[in-house]
């Protein structure tokens, strides 16, 4: 389908979960960008609610990227053992930190290109960062936001960069992070992976329901 047909639909989607969600925004604490960047990158296979238990202790001990650069690699992963597959966590944000203070004079920079050059920094969470943290409009395509675009018909791709790169082309700019987490909480609460809610769904009527969308990709 034409993306000038997809738009339309998609204006009164973000309308309508607008409407239903006035309070979506991300879900991670944080003081500052680098906070944000560590938490998100503790978040990959990990709830938001079990990172905003675990950060307080690790940036009370290691509160900016010069402390965590010099941080022994053992004891930052004492600090966020419990978010899983700590180690290689560690080592991102362990690397990332001294790349900051190397590359970017101890601030995380402001641009997704320099952001994907950090380790264990992807699109998503250069995204997030962006986003949230410098008021910079990225799209964030977790598996809400691609299990909900593709069931509704916006998009045929599993890729999340490619569904990052169509969805552009039909969400105004301005809408990119608010659509985000709009999708998240859509997810959680109506178009959940498995027994969707489709009768209170509140933008029932501009869905397709294509329940097996991405089904056989992932096989």
């Amino acid at each position: 389908m034409a993306q000038t047909q997809l738009k339309p639909r998609m204006l009164r989607v973000i309308a309508g979960l607008k409407k239903e969600f006035p309070e979506a925004k991300i879900r991670l604490n944080f003081n500052s960008p680098y906070e944000l960047l560590v938490a998100t990158i503790l978040s990959a296979q990990c709830t938001d609610d079990r990172v905003n238990i675990v950060t307080p202790a690790l940036f009370k001990k290691y509160p900016g990227p010069r402390e965590m650069a010099a941080a022994p690699i053992g004891k930052i992963q004492e600090l966020v053992r419990s978010t899983g597959f700590y180690q290689a966590k560690s080592l991102s944000i362990k690397e990332s930190s001294i790349a900051i203070v190397r590359d970017h004079g101890g601030e995380v920079p402001r641009t997704i290109e320099q952001l994907v050059r950090l380790r264990g920094v992807g699109r998503k969470t250069a995204n997030v960062v962006l986003g949230n943290a410098f008021g910079r409009p990225g799209i964030v395509v977790d598996r809400h936001f691609a299990r909900v675009t593709g069931r509704m018909g916006f998009t045929k791709s599993v890729d999340p960069v490619e569904i990052e790169f169509e969805m552009m082309e039909i969400v105004p700019e301005k809408d990119w992070t608010p659509l985000s987490h709009l999708l998240v909480f859509h997810g959680r609460k109506h178009c959940k992976a498995r027994n969707p809610a489709c009768k209170s769904c509140p933008v029932e009527q501009d869905c397709v329901k294509d329940f097996d969308h991405g089904k056989k990709t992932r096989r």
